[in-house]
Parts: structure tokens; sequence; C-alpha cells
């Protein structure tokens, strides 16, 4: 149960990032969707803890996988940069996160 309330933790603080580029971009009335998709995923995220997922794993695996969906849904929606080196930073992170879960399993 705690990995679906990370997930959906997840996905509203990629929607609220989403909307701050877009709400950057000129379209003020998407703030209102930043802020609500910042507070949903706090909620979330609060709830993760509180249904025992330990806070290391927890908000690693929900900054990582925010970091690298947000990385690639930016270039889909807006077509922004998605280098080789950001490429291998993705990587990374991913490996980094792995290693933390793994390492709080032994």
């Amino acid at each position: 149960m705690s990995w679906l309330l990370l997930s959906v933790a997840i996905a509203f603080e990629i929607a609220g990032t989403l909307s701050l580029r877009v709400a950057a971009s000129g379209r003020r009335a998407f703030y209102g969707a930043v802020a609500g998709g910042y507070l949903i995923a706090f909620a979330f995220l609060s709830a993760t803890l509180a249904a025992g997922m330990p806070l290391g794993i927890a908000y690693g695996v929900w900054t990582a996988a925010g970091i690298v969906l947000t990385a690639l849904l930016s270039k889909l929606l807006f077509d922004e940069a998605l280098t080789a080196v950001m490429g291998l930073g993705i990587v990374l992170i991913v490996g980094g996160v792995l290693l933390i879960e793994l390492g709080g399993t032994a």
C-alpha cells in the first residue's frame, strides 16, 4: 500500500512541476494546479510515511522519480533539452536510489 501512496505522490508532484512550467510561460491560471499538485503530493508522501515506508527510501524514490520523469516529460511536452550528459545523470540518479533501497533492506 505504501508504494501505491508513493506513486500517487510522485504523479501529483510531477503534475505540479509541469504546471509550473506552463504557468511561468504566461498562463497564470495554472498556478492553482501548481499549488494543488504540491499539496496533494505532500499529503500522499506523508501517508506513505504513515504506512511505514522509511523516510530515506520514500524521499529518495519520490525525488528521483520526480527528476527523471519531469526531465523526460519536459522533453516531450515542451521540447526542452535532454542531452547525453543529462541521460547519464538520470542513470546515475536511478542507480543511486536503487543502492539506497538495497542498502535499507540488507
